[in-house]
């Protein structure tokens, strides 16, 4: 068996040399135990009590957590190495993820195909001040809390407790804009731009795979010209035990986690997305002390306060999070990394905190996160995606700069993934 480390990437990497990582180690039967049960127990629950539909999405979290935490799937710091460092290996491995995704959804919303009686449908996010500004604000919260949307929900399942204050972070910043929402609402915006209501679905996922190969190429122009250390793990596991016990290579990874999006697309009739639930669990805890976010106007919409009425086992966001903490729990158990963390400096402790409450706002501001709004925008062809992109890159920047305030590192092509 390898000894060697786990990710990297479920640690906050500070200005003072860290020590090293744990080494694999044997399964930590113990929570392997607890997390299995759970998974078992908790769909069997939705399954018999919601339907098939909501306990089908579950399962699908489960599978994105296992994949999200093997594959080491990083979106922080693929624009972290690409604007530090000019290493583009990240959002290469993007640019898989997005064209797997587009593909599927391209074939499933043109034979019309769906499961459960959903309707795919492919919807485009208004394009205007809200949008910057919110993937700005989220760019900055990801380098700052340590993660983004996907990357603190499977980090919290591995049992990293230093991301628990970046998730605490944002669904208190999700709380925060509902709240304010009167204050958001309304910004100048443009209508949502779909391409395939323009040159059909074929179309558009021609034009999306033109812009993700030139993507390829660019990236691979700039980083042959920086010429970056190389920042690929070796895997943690040989042969089959890879599988369950090791990394998986990032392209891999990349295809199942599409594979997974359009699955989630096809159950449920819509892309899979994360931060919606944050809000969500967010007004259903005020509820829970007796306070009354029923009242806000964010609520008084009649699709929110549908949701906010329903148990959270009705909602696909909160069915796809739960289900990828609880198999990340699964992966890292088996892989024997499953362990709390109960030294936290305070000054990461408050970038997290602080990085998660920017991105609660962001998310919501932008309508989606680097789940959502760049993944679920892209790969239904919504200009509003690329935008979101854009915007985060920039934002990205910003929270480069910011990092050393925290005691943060700046980036270095060994920093891990999202």
């Amino acid at each position: 068996m390898s000894t060697s480390s786990p990710p990297r990437l479920l640690t906050f990497p500070t200005s003072r040399p860290a020590p090293a990582a744990p080494s694999e180690g044997p399964v930590r039967v113990v929570p392997l135990t607890i997390a299995a049960l759970l998974a078992a127990g908790l769909t069997w629950y939705v399954w018999t009590s919601f339907g098939a539909k909501s306990g089908t999405l579950l399962a699908l979290g489960l599978g994105l957590g296992l994949a999200l935490f093997h594959s080491r799937f990083g979106f922080t710091s693929a624009w972290r190495q690409l604007i530090a460092v000019g290493n583009g290996t990240g959002l290469r491995a993007h640019t898989l993820l997005l064209g797997t995704a587009a593909t599927l959804l391209a074939l499933i919303i043109s034979t019309g195909a769906g499961l459960f009686g959903s309707v795919p449908k492919a919807t485009g996010g208004p394009i205007g001040l809200a949008l910057f500004v919110g993937a700005v604000l989220f760019a900055i919260g990801m380098q700052l809390g340590g993660a983004c949307a996907s990357g603190t929900l499977f980090a919290v399942g591995a049992g990293q407790s230093a991301i628990v204050l970046t998730l605490g972070g944002f669904i208190a910043g999700s709380v925060i804009y509902t709240w304010a929402f009167p204050v958001f609402d309304g910004w100048p915006a443009l209508a949502p731009v779909v391409l395939s209501e323009h040159v059909g679905w074929w179309g558009s996922w021609l034009i999306t795979v033109a812009a993700l190969l030139a993507i390829v190429v660019v990236t691979r122009a700039v980083q042959a010209r920086r010429n970056p250390p190389p920042v690929d793990a070796a895997p943690t596991a040989r042969g089959l035990a890879r599988i369950v016990r090791g990394s998986w290579p990032v392209l891999v990874g990349a295809a199942v986690l599409g594979t997974l999006a359009a699955a989630v697309f096809l159950v449920s009739g819509g892309i899979w997305g994360v931060t919606f639930a944050f809000a969500l669990w967010g007004a259903k805890l005020l509820q829970l002390v007796g306070l009354h976010p029923e009242l806000w106007d964010f609520w008084q919409t009649p699709a929110n306060a549908k949701a906010l009425a329903a148990s959270i086992w009705t909602d696909k966001t909160s069915l796809t999070n739960i289900g990828i903490m609880i198999g990340a729990a699964i992966a890292a158990a088996a892989a024997g990394v499953w362990r709390l963390h109960r030294s936290i400096p305070w000054k990461t402790a408050l970038a997290a905190v602080l990085g998660g409450i920017l991105m609660g706002v962001g998310a919501r501001l932008a309508n989606g996160c680097n789940i959502g709004a760049y993944l679920g925008g892209i790969s239904v062809g919504s200009l509003h995606g690329w935008l979101w992109g854009v915007f985060a890159l920039g934002g990205t920047w910003i929270g480069l700069a910011l990092r050393p305030l925290f005691g943060l590192a700046n980036p270095k092509p060994s920093d891990g993934a999202c």
